[in-house]
């Protein structure tokens, strides 16, 4: 089955055997993204967590099938190096990572939460970023939430 969609700004076509193959293995496997990471393989822990038409998603149920024409955004296409996302500034100002594995989820999930919630709370910071940190760097990245507001409010012209 031939499966079209766009990742990080770009157009992918893919020959895939069982279209209920998880989205998570396409990304690591097909197109060789390797910034999502697999976790659990049941949508719980969040690692697996990217983008399909701007909403969070745990990729690892996600089948493939399901982004035929939708747009996709992993870690990778969220910024660069030289021009970072406000979230992926905001974890490298907290030194939030300790091990870093969970790491990507969880910013591809507060991006989502941005989007949706520009100036959130901790309340709302706790009832929508919900993924699993082992290092339990809960603390640092409440501070990065906080502050890719800030950086997000910034960037953004003040008539949006």
């Amino acid at each position: 089955m031939k499966i079209s969609f766009n990742i990080n700004g770009e157009p992918k076509s893919i020959d895939i055997e069982d279209e209920n193959s998880p989205l998570l293995w396409v990304v690591r496997d097909m197109l060789d993204l390797k910034g999502t990471k697999f976790g659990c393989g049941k949508a719980a822990c969040g690692a697996c967590t990217l983008h399909v038409d701007g909403a969070a998603i745990r990729s690892c149920s996600y089948p493939i099938k399901m982004a035929a024409g939708k747009n996709i955004t992993t870690i990778e296409g969220l910024g660069t190096r030289e021009n970072p996302h406000p979230v992926q500034q905001a974890w490298t100002e907290h030194v939030v990572p300790q091990c870093g594995y969970c790491q990507p989820g969880f910013m591809m999930a507060t991006a989502a939460l941005l989007n949706k919630i520009p100036n959130p709370t901790d309340e709302d910071i706790d009832n929508n970023i919900v993924n699993v940190c082992r290092c339990a760097t809960y603390y640092r990245m409440r501070k990065a939430i906080h502050r890719a507001a800030e950086l997000t409010t910034v960037s953004k012209p003040q008539n949006q």
